[in-house]
Formats: C-alpha cells, structure tokens, sequence
C-alpha cells in the first residue's frame, strides 16, 4: 500500500534554537523526511535562528549530520539531500535584545506573502522576549502561525502568563501548543476506531468498560536532561500534557466533525469533568516514586540522585494515580495512569479493559474465562491489539483460550511510519489545529494538576524509591490491586 502524500503551500519555518537538542533529534530530520517525500514545495525554506554567530554554510553542516545521525533515514540519496540543504538558512539572533532582528526580517521580506511558521523550540523563559519582537519588528502576517513547545507553564498562573505573553503577538488561531504525542499514527486511529466503526461505540461506555490503563514508561533515565527534569518531575513533563491528552481522547463523546474545535470542545468537556483531588484523597489516590541505581539493558545503572548530581531531591521520576470522570459515559470506570524513568520496558499504550461477561455457559473444563480488552500500542511497535476468548483447535472438547488479534502497523500497512513531528509540522503549515492544545485545555489540564502538586508539597512525604529496570514503587501495584485489579503488561 502506498501512502498518499499532498503538498503543502509554500513556506518559511523560523526555527529559534535551531542549534538546540530538539532542533537536531526531531525538527531537522523530520522536515528533510517530509521534503524527500515530495510534501515540501521547491519555494520553501527552513531559517534557523540562534544567538550563535554561524554562518550558513556551518549551520547546513549541521543540519547534514541532524539528518545523517538520525537512525532508519534514507540518505543514500546525495542528489535530495543536497537539496534538502539548498531550503536551508541561518540568521544569528539575540531573543533578549534587538540584535539580528532586522537581518531576520529583511531574510522573512525575500520570500513575500508566503506561510510563515515561527517555531519556539526554546524554554518557556524566553517565549515573551521572542514573541514581543517578533511583533515589534513586524513580522507577523496573516498567514503566520507560531508552534509553541511544552512545557506551557510550570502552573496555572504561569501557564496563564506564557498565553498571555503569545497572545499579544499571535491571535489564538495561530497559535499551535505542540504536543508530538498527538501526532502519533496510533493515537489518531483511537479515533479511527471509535468513530469508524460500528463496533466500539455503542459499548465504549461504563456498561461494558471496566477500567481504562494508559501507560507511558521509559527505561532510560534523565540523562542530560536532570537540570530541566528537576524543575519539572513526571507530573508535570509527562501527566499534565501526553497522559491527559491521551486521556481525552479515549474519554471524549463524538465530536459533530474532525473539524479542530469540535474535537477539543469534546476534550475540553473531560477535561472539567476530572473529579478534583485534594489534601485528604491526593496520597490514596497518587503514588509518585524515585529510581536508584539498578539494571537497564543489561548493565548497571546509576540511580536519579546520582545523574543529578545531588545528595537529595523530591523530585519524582514516576507517577501513578488513579482518576475519574464525573459524567453519565464514565461514571464508576476509574482511569489508571502510570509514568516513569528507568521503567523495566519502553512502552506507550493504552488498554480499555471490558467487563467479564454476566454468565458462563461453559463447564470448568474450558478453562478460566478472561474479559475482553484492546489494547492500543503508541510505542515502540504501533499497532492495535484486542484480546478475545476462542476455542483452542482440535478434538477434545471445549477448551478456551485467551488470544489477541493482533494488527501492526508497519506489518498490515507495508509502508514507513511517519515520526509524529513531520505529521503536526505540515498540519501547522496548513493551519490545521485539531491535534494541537487550544489554551483553555491547557489551562484546564492545570486546574486538575495544581492540587495534586499542592498536596504533594504540603505532605512533606518525599517520593518512594523504586530500583532502576522495575516497574516503579511497589505501593502503585498497591494502588490498582486494591480495587481487585491489575496492571496488564501486554
């Protein structure tokens, strides 16, 4: 099967700290992936912007070894990777003074009423110097658009103060809260799933879901990344934007059509409708751990203080919690979330668990009946996966068994996955904001997040240790098998 690639309009994409780690891992390779699938028009250009004095030829260099270290990319092809490199620009650019601006703005004039993508792949500091400049310099025009990189704010009120600094410049329409999650071919087929399909939907609801598992879990650690993490924690890095998100998306009614509102006033809708937690239910219903030093893939592994570089710290590395929604769909069906560094596995998914069936007609030889579940794999292989009860062949009686019908995507489809940036970047350029966070979700997300973090701080409780290679503190099992439940590591 053949993917059906569509060109975009012609573009300019402005990226701030184009010489920085996001830049090079994901952004760079991820737009040369879209150009050498014919998606990117001849016009385009990519103009990377950073205080560094660099010339153009030293940031194309730079550029080149982006794509070239980036693993599974083509670049055997000399011809496109040249002119891959021919789009791209380099402006030196001061985001806290008005150095190099005007060299930006005369570059932006070369390329008259095109599409411009400014790209914010900075910290959160330096969102409202950017921003102010950009506008006082004139840059902006009807067809810009800005993408705007978590984390949105610390808290409500910061989250509330980095829209703000944006909205002065930029009018909500363009302005795109990234959230590379989303962008993933798997998430999007939740909705494929429940919405194109008779199957799922007049059952996706608490008369016949048990419980609901979203699992994000990482074995690697902090890694170069301690100085930033220990601001932030699992939290807010990771519950505050993918896992809730994920969570809308599984939760949200039918939108009236894939048009980008209708979709988030549905998640906005789950998003108010999360019970709220508090002092008194914040330690039932939260586990929040640390790693030390253990085992990950096959050899020893320091523990978080250790790559800190610190003797102490109450930053958490894992998160578990346990939450509800307050509506007549998923009322009593409790939503089990867990996150981590330094887990026993890399997996992304999510499992919909259904309720066992009312009454066997089978006698115990049959064996032991297991309830239905699908389970939707973000990572590392995509695919779907749902569990059912069938008979196992051959004479003998009536033997049961519990097997998946299991679809990959890369299997069933034949066909390279795209990486979820070069999916949201070209949605950016055609202004489509369906998988971007509008600001009252995120502000919304960060109602239901600050209590949680107030509880945590005025408990004083520091985070359990867990060893490095397991599957975190032994009180998140605790958390789920109280309810008579379990994880499921499929």
């Amino acid at each position: 099967m053949v993917a059906r690639v569509i060109t975009v309009d012609p573009f300019d994409i402005v990226v701030f700290g184009a010489t920085g780690d996001l830049a090079k891992r994901k952004l760079l390779p991820a737009l040369y992936e879209r150009d050498l699938a014919g998606q990117i028009p001849p016009e385009a250009r990519i103009i990377g912007v950073s205080r560094r004095p660099m010339t153009r030829e030293e940031f194309q260099a730079l550029a080149r070894d982006a794509v070239e270290d980036r693993d599974g990319i083509d670049t055997t092809e000399a011809e496109r990777l040249a002119r891959f490199l021919d789009r791209v620009d380099y402006v030196a650019v001061d985001a806290v003074s008005d150095e190099g601006w005007d060299d930006l703005a005369a570059r932006l004039d070369d390329g008259g009423d095109r599409i411009r993508v400014f790209y914010l792949a900075v910290g959160p500091d330096l969102f409202d110097d950017i921003c102010s400049r950009i506008g006082a310099h004139k840059l902006v025009t009807p067809k810009s658009r800005v993408v705007v990189e978590k984390p949105v704010g610390k808290d409500l009120d910061s989250a509330r103060a980095v829209n703000e600094a944006v909205g002065k410049v930029f009018r909500e329409e363009a302005v795109f809260r990234i959230d590379h999650y989303l962008g993933k071919e798997t998430v999007q087929n939740l909705m494929a799933l429940r919405f194109a399909n008779a199957l799922f939907e007049p059952i996706w609801n608490n008369a016949h879901i048990d419980h609901v598992q979203l699992t994000v879990a990482e074995s690697l650690g902090v890694a170069g990344r301690a100085g930033y993490y220990d601001t932030a924690g699992a939290l807010r890095d990771m519950v505050q934007n993918h896992m809730l998100q994920l969570l809308c998306l599984v939760a949200m009614e039918p939108p009236v059509s894939m048009d980008a509102d209708a979709v988030r006033d549905e998640k906005l809708k789950v998003l108010k409708a999360l019970v709220p937690m508090n002092e008194k239910t914040t330690p039932t219903l939260t586990v929040r751990g640390q790693y030390r030093a253990g085992a990950s893939s096959g050899g020893a592994v320091a523990g978080y203080l250790d790559e800190l570089g610190s003797p102490e710290s109450d930053t958490e590395t894992f998160v578990a919690l346990k939450a509800e929604i307050a509506n007549w769909r998923w009322a009593g069906v409790p939503f089990y979330l867990r996150t981590g560094k330094r887990l026993a596995s890399r997996v992304s998914e999510i499992v919909v668990a259904f309720r066992p069936i009312p009454h066997s007609v089978f006698d115990n030889q049959a064996g032991p009946l297991m309830a239905n579940r699908l389970v939707i794999r973000l990572q590392p292989d995509e695919g779907v996966k749902l569990w059912l009860m069938i008979k196992d062949p051959g004479p003998g009686g009536m033997r049961l068994q519990h097997v998946p019908l299991d679809m990959s995507f890369a299997e069933a489809f034949g066909v390279r996955n795209p990486d979820a940036y070069e999916r949201l970047l070209m949605d950016v350029v055609r202004g489509n904001q369906t998988l971007f966070m509008r600001r009252d979700e995120v502000e919304a997300a960060w109602k239901w997040i600050d209590p949680i973090l107030d509880a945590w701080r005025a408990s004083r409780e520091p985070p359990k240790p867990y060893t490095a290679g397991t599957w975190g503190p032994s009180a998140a099992i605790a958390l789920i098998e109280r309810d008579g439940r379990t994880w499921m590591d499929d």
